[in-house]
């Protein structure tokens, strides 16, 4: 637990440190991903953003198991 609490912990650190390169990749506006506009509000569902989330995730997940 203490090394997974950890590990959590420096991936938090590297994404901040990170942040202003990775909100520039077109993930949240991958074709796919739906955006309703109307006058007084904007409804955003990402479709293909998490699917490729999930993807990324199952196959990190996959391979940190297989070791």
């Amino acid at each position: 637990m203490q090394r997974l609490l950890i590990i959590l912990g420096l991936l938090l650190l590297l994404t901040g440190l990170v942040w202003p390169w990775l909100s520039k990749l077109p993930f949240g506006r991958l074709p796919g991903d739906i955006v309703i506009e109307r006058e007084n509000f904007t409804v955003y569902f990402p479709l293909m953003t998490g699917l490729v989330a999930s993807v990324i995730l199952s196959l990190l997940l996959w391979w940190w198991t297989r070791k």
